[in-house]
């Protein structure tokens, strides 16, 4: 009798905890479904009052996010039938697909600085973790801080300095200049999250790989890097959220060759103003490869076993 009641109040709490988690997962899943289902709807429908739930599905606004139109006369129209399914649609407002949009180069920009600074962070931060962690180095708790507070600076205070600087050294609008900036500020989170991970990571390990003879690079790379794999793979996923949704910097420093998505999802402008269909599908696409890296690297967020597997 004494077990069961203890069993049953703890099963009961797990069933509480477990359907507040659910319910709190699908409401923050509400705006993200409504912008998915926005990407869906006509413009019409996407600003309509009462919002419209159920609505016929078009793909109007993923082609007007992927191309450039222009309006024709009607007896242009008559002349030149609609060569594919994405022409039909946009002549429904008598217009024709002239090109691409610059969606694409925008998103792929997003891509090569995001990424980049991610990998270019996780590099140096290891290191610079690894130092921290493993050496004494003077005034170590100083410089820690030191870091970090660069994390503290809010970006306008030295938006006009890296402005003038960026201007002077010709890295404005560069892809190298985006992923230096976006490296500067990430890799005080990387620094500090890294280290975390490898204080854990327990010394007798690696004395154990310098008396079988390796150097101390190659009980770095075979031995302290795969116990770390867990704290690389969180610290990589927070870098790149940061460097992919960052936009007070993209628009400052940024306007054609190095723009990225934030700053173009938000011009653009359709038949009768912002094209609200075409920006939630835009968002939407935004969303997908931050998604997709957060989930293949899902497995690593969770703490392994190997942590703390020895203690003095």
């Amino acid at each position: 009798m004494s077990a069961f009641s203890i069993t049953e109040p703890s099963q009961r709490s797990k069933w509480v905890a477990g359907s507040l988690v659910i319910v709190y997962a699908l409401i923050t899943m509400i705006p993200l479904a409504w912008i998915m289902l926005t990407g869906f709807k006509s413009p019409s429908d996407a600003i309509s009052y009462p919002p419209k739930v159920v609505f016929e599905p078009t793909l109007e606004g993923y082609v007007n996010l992927f191309t450039t139109r222009t309006r024709q006369t009607q007896d242009f129209l008559d002349a030149n039938p609609p060569q594919n399914w994405a022409d039909e649609i946009v002549r429904e407002y008598d217009m024709v697909i002239v090109g691409p949009s610059k969606f694409g180069e925008r998103f792929l920009n997003s891509v090569i600085i995001g990424f980049g600074s991610t990998f270019l962070s996780i590099f140096l931060g290891t290191l610079a973790a690894y130092a921290f962690s493993r050496f004494k180095i003077p005034l170590a708790d100083d410089l820690l801080f030191f870091i970090l507070s660069t994390r503290m600076m809010p970006p306008i205070a030295v938006a006009i300095p890296i402005f003038l600087m960026y201007r002077n050294l010709g890295l404005s609008d560069t892809h190298l200049g985006m992923i230096l900036l976006y490296t500067a500020v990430n890799i005080s989170l990387a620094v500090w999250l890294l280290k975390g991970f490898i204080d854990e990571i327990p010394r007798e390990y690696e004395e154990a790989a310098l008396i079988d003879g390796y150097t101390r690079f190659q009980a770095f790379y075979k031995v302290v890097l795969p116990q770390a794999a867990t704290g690389i793979a969180s610290t990589a996923i927070f870098c790149l959220i940061f460097a992919w949704n960052e936009y007070a910097f993209a628009v400052l420093l940024t306007s054609a060759t190095a723009q990225t998505a934030p700053p173009f999802i938000p011009t653009i402008i359709g038949v009768g103003g912002l094209d609200w269909p075409a920006v939630a599908a835009g968002a939407t696409i935004f969303l997908l490869p931050v998604m997709i890296f957060t989930i293949l690297l899902r497995k690593h967020l969770l703490r392994g076993i190997t942590f703390g597997a020895v203690r003095k």
